[in-house]
């Protein structure tokens, strides 16, 4: 039988790769560069650690930050007198582990069939991250809907009446979360056609910036009382630049940066023809 799977008791069939898995106290799955060393046949930990650096590299070049899938750590590994000692290691993400085994030996049996398993479970994690991504992007978007027209009640209160008016109000936060980008800026920026909508083709990331300047400048106008097409532009374009701000703080991508995504509407409708007519007609009413 291939050292690559055992049986279990009950008939099912284990991958060494899984065996060696392991979990933290948040449920996240994680691999000891020590074991993984150990599983692939690597009798000499330091030539290991020569695929370890070539799967970092593959990572940066992929634009995945290496600290996301590669933590060095000392561990205690067991030694021949039964006794333990520290030794280092890196804690390894599937990911990182699917880049570790495409640059291990190919001549290695174990190798070849890890590279089979590592791109199929990476394939079906990807699968799913872009199932759950698709889930928050329609969530969001609904939400700043509705937040949207609270927004709108909010600005008519300050004095924010006329349509054109409202359009420079919204113009000011996205110029204070975008940089100085006004709305048509970013439609520009991001390469939309016209007639397509900039909160229709956000990420997630991107809509819950936009969805916390909404909510965060509605409860200020309201807080503070204020009166004044004037005022509530400022007060929305200092909104959104206070955001634009923590995003920068915590060093992430401006909103101006983020990729393009599909069309909401077409994954609003991709989904009701995945549901059941009942459900789908339940949708339609909600």
């Amino acid at each position: 039988m291939s050292r690559e799977i055992e049986r279990r008791p009950n008939g099912a069939h284990v991958s060494a790769f899984e065996r060696i898995r392991r979990t933290n106290d948040a449920g996240n799955e994680y691999w000891s560069s020590r074991d993984f060393a150990q599983v692939l046949d690597y009798a000499n930990y330091r030539n290991f650690e020569q695929v370890l650096q070539k799967a970092r590299m593959a990572c940066f070049n992929s634009a995945h930050r290496i600290e996301d899938h590669f933590v060095d750590v000392n561990e205690m590994v067991q030694i021949g007198s039964g006794a333990q000692r520290a030794l280092s290691a890196t804690l390894l993400s599937r990911y990182a582990c699917y880049l570790v085994i495409q640059n291990a030996d190919p001549a290695k049996e174990i190798v070849a069939l890890g590279q089979t398993y590592f791109a199929i479970q990476t394939r079906r994690q990807e699968i799913s991250d872009d199932e759950l991504e698709h889930k928050r992007r329609l969530l969001l978007r609904q939400e700043i809907k509705v937040h949207n027209l609270r927004l709108a009640e909010a600005a008519k209160t300050a004095g924010v009446v006329e349509s054109r008016d409202y359009a420079v109000f919204q113009n000011h936060g996205y110029k204070g979360l975008y940089g100085g980008l006004a709305a048509q800026d970013i439609h520009r920026r991001k390469g939309l056609k016209k007639g397509q909508q900039i909160l229709d083709h956000m990420g997630s990331t991107e809509l819950a910036a936009n969805l916390f300047r909404a909510t965060q400048t509605e409860e200020k106008i309201r807080r503070e009382r204020i009166e004044g097409k004037d005022r509530a532009n400022r007060t929305h374009y200092e909104v959104g630049a206070k955001v634009r701000q923590t995003i920068r703080e915590l060093g992430g991508t401006m909103p101006e940066e983020l990729p393009v995504a599909e069309n909401i509407k077409k994954l609003g409708s991709k989904r009701r023809k995945a549901l059941p007519s009942k459900d789908s007609e339940t949708l339609r009413q909600g």
